[in-house]
C-alpha cells in the first residue's frame, strides 16, 4: 500500500476488513508522512514494514504481487511505473495523471512488463454502469446525441490547505499537478462521460476537442470550478459542470440523451433509469449500489488469478485500465490549454462563511441553469462568465498544446 493517510487511509481498512488474509496479505506499507496516517501505528504493531518511498521498500528485496497505489497526483505514474518494472501489478488510484504524455508512458510500460494495470475509478467497477454501457454498445437507446453531468461539492479552506499540491498546477519540483474539481474529486464523473462512449468493456471514447470556462474564488493556482464542451470522434456532445466554489451540495447527477431513449441518474449516484420514446421505463440500480472498493478485490483477483498463469500476460479484462483512463487526461489538458488565464472572482464574487467556506455567489444557480439548457454558463448569458478557445484534441499527445516542443522527439 503507497500512500496511507487520506484516501490511501480506506484502501488500507478495505483490504483488512474485508478481504480473507488468505486471498491477500499486506507485506509492505509506504507513506513519507507516517504521523498523518491513523493507521501506521497498528502496521508498525502488527510487524509490518512501513517505509518513506518505494524505492525503499524494493530495496529491501520486498516482492509484492500487487502495488496499490493512493498518492498524490504527480507520483502515480512513476511510481506505477516503477511497481511495473519489478513485476508486480498495479492498482492506481484516479485520476491517471496530470498531463497525457505520462500517461502514454504508463501505457507503454504497462504492455512491457505484462501485468495489469487498473485506475481507480470505482463506478467503472459497477454492475449498473457496465449494464449501460452493454445497452449502450449494442444500439438499444438509439445513436448518443448529448451527455451531460453536474456536481457542485463544496470546500473550505482547509481543503486546500490539507497538502503541498492541493490546487496546484505544479509541484514544488516542477512536475505537473493539474489539481481540480475535474483532476481529483469529480475526476470519476467526467471519465464516466467518456467510459460510458467506449466501443468495448475496457475503453473509453476519444475526444477530438473540448471549450471551457474556468473560475476561482479560493486563494490558489488552479481553478476551482469548471464547465466544458467535449465533442467525441464520434460526433457526441459532451458536457461537464463542477465547482467546489459552492454553499450548498449538489449532484452526482448525469443526463444522457439517445435518438430512441433518455437515461437519467438521480441526486447523489441514485438509481439509473432509461427511458424509451415509447414509454418504456428500465431501472439499472445505482453506481453506487456496489462496494467502493470493489476496484480492490479485482484488483486481488486479477494478481492471484495472473499469479496462477506464471509468467505470462494477464488473461482476463480489465474494465478500466490506463487506456480507458487516459481520454479523461487528454480532457484535462484540453481544458487547461482552453482557460488560458483563468477568471478569478475572489474580489467581485466571492463570498465566505462559517468554517472556511468559499464560494462564488451566484454560480451553482448558473451551473444548474446551464446544465438544465444543455449549453455552457458563457452562452446563457452569465455576465461574469469567459468561454475560452476551442482545443483540438484528436491527435493530442503533448502537454501543454497538444504537440512536442522542439528538440523533443517522444514528448518526454
Amino acid at each position: 500500500m503507497v500512500g496511507i493517510g487520506g484516501y490511501g487511509h480506506h484502501y488500507l481498512k478495505a483490504l483488512w476488513d474485508e478481504v480473507p488474509q488468505n486471498e491477500a496479505c499486506l507485506v509492505a506499507a509506504v507513506e513519507p508522512f507516517p504521523e498523518n496516517a491513523p493507521l501506521s501505528l497498528d502496521i508498525k504493531q502488527a510487524g509490518i514494514p512501513l517505509f518513506s518511498h518505494l524505492d525503499e521498500m524494493f530495496a529491501s528485496g520486498l516482492d509484492p504481487d500487487l502495488v496499490v497505489i493512493a498518492s498524490p497526483i504527480h507520483e502515480h505514474v512513476p511510481q506505477s511505473i516503477a511497481a511495473l518494472e519489478h513485476g508486480c501489478h498495479v492498482l492506481c488510484d484516479k485520476p491517471l495523471a496530470a498531463a497525457v504524455q505520462d500517461a502514454d508512458r504508463l501505457i507503454r510500460a504497462a504492455a512491457a512488463a505484462g501485468r495489469s494495470v487498473l485506475i481507480g475509478y470505482q463506478w467503472s467497477f459497477s454492475t449498473a454502469v457496465q449494464e449501460l454501457k452493454d445497452k449502450i454498445r449494442g444500439g438499444q437507446l438509439g445513436r448518443p446525441v448529448r451527455f451531460k453531468t453536474l456536481c457542485l461539492w463544496p470546500r473550505d479552506l482547509a481543503y486546500y490547505r490539507r497538502n503541498d499540491w492541493a490546487g496546484r498546477i505544479r509541484d514544488r519540483s516542477g512536475r505537473w499537478v493539474l489539481d481540480s474539481p475535474a483532476n481529483n474529486a469529480m475526476a470519476h464523473f467526467l471519465h464516466n462521460l467518456l467510459y460510458l462512449l467506449g466501443d468495448r468493456a475496457d475503453t473509453s471514447a476519444e475526444p477530438a476537442e473540448v471549450t471551457a470556462e474556468a473560475y476561482r474564488a479560493f486563494p490558489i493556482e488552479n481553478f476551482d470550478s469548471v464547465a466544458c464542451r467535449i465533442l467525441t470522434r464520434a460526433g457526441t456532445e459532451l458536457l461537464f459542470y463542477a465547482s467546489h466554489a459552492v454553499s450548498e451540495a449538489a449532484g452526482p447527477v448525469f443526463h444522457l440523451e439517445f435518438e430512441d431513449a433518455e437515461v437519467e441518474c438521480g441526486e447523489a449516484g441514485g438509481e439509473i433509469v432509461c427511458r424509451n420514446d415509447r414509454g418504456l421505463e428500465i431501472k439499472l440500480g445505482s453506481p453506487k449500489s456496489d462496494h467502493q472498493f470493489k476496484k480492490l478485490f479485482e484488483a486481488v483477483r486479477l494478481a492471484a488469478e495472473a499469479d496462477g498463469m506464471g509468467e505470462g500476460p494477464v488473461g482476463s479484462l480489465v474494465l478500466c485500465g490506463p487506456e480507458a483512463a487516459r481520454a479523461q487526461t487528454v480532457c484535462v489538458n484540453g481544458i487547461q490549454d482552453s482557460v488560458g488565464d483563468i477568471t478569478d472572482l475572489s474580489r467581485s464574487h466571492a463570498q465566505e462563511g462559517p468554517g472556511g467556506r468559499v464560494w462564488i455567489e451566484g454560480l451553482s444557480e448558473a451551473f444548474r441553469d446551464a446544465f438544465q439548457r444543455g449549453v455552457l454558463p458563457s452562452e446563457a448569458g452569465t455576465a461574469w462568465a469567459t468561454k475560452g478557445r476551442t482545443v483540438d484534441l484528436r491527435e493530442y499527445v503533448y502537454f501543454p498544446g497538444g504537440s512536442f516542443p522542439k528538440g523533443s522527439e517522444d514528448g518526454s
